[in-house]
């Protein structure tokens, strides 16, 4: 699987189709005919979405923690009973269903926004204002490409 990367802003039609865009379908691979997978954040007031074959990943990464019975229902009810899985269609659409779109406050625009190996559907203003403290908070951490791969590389030995 690529990566989802970049934002866009697709209009949302009066039945809740929006189009994925090209670019993260093309990131689903063989994927994209299962379609997506979307649930409402569990950090942000946001969507979040990603392929069938991701959630399988979650769901083994869970079975090899040690979690307590409570974190496991909360994980499980979130994310997993609060997934709707949704058909990817012929031109490249998707509905999103109604109580999402209420939760999150999409009416008429989405943004769709890369977050790597998953990506979120957003209301564009709310996304503008998380983004805008976001890269504050980026400025304040000192956060940096060239720190992020230095630190890793020295975790991995210097490789």
């Amino acid at each position: 699987m690529s990566l989802f990367l970049s934002t866009s802003i697709n209009k949302v039609d009066k039945k809740g189709r929006v189009s994925v865009p090209s670019t993260f379908r093309a990131a689903l691979g063989d994927d994209v005919h299962h379609g997506i997978v979307i649930f409402r954040s569990l950090q942000v007031d946001a969507l979040d979405a990603c392929s069938l074959k991701h959630l399988d990943i979650l769901s083994q990464s869970l079975e090899k923690l040690s979690l307590t019975p409570e974190m496991y229902e909360l994980i499980e009810t979130t994310i997993f009973g609060g997934s709707v899985q949704c058909a990817i269609d012929a031109d490249g659409r998707i509905i999103i269903p109604e109580h999402f779109m209420e939760a999150v406050g999409i009416d008429d625009e989405a943004a769709f926004v890369g977050r790597r190996r998953t990506f979120q559907i957003w209301n564009p203003k709310k996304f503008k204002a998380f983004e805008t403290k976001a890269r504050d908070a980026v400025r304040s951490h000192n956060i940096s490409l060239s720190k992020i791969i230095a630190d890793a590389s020295a975790l991995n030995g210097g490789e």
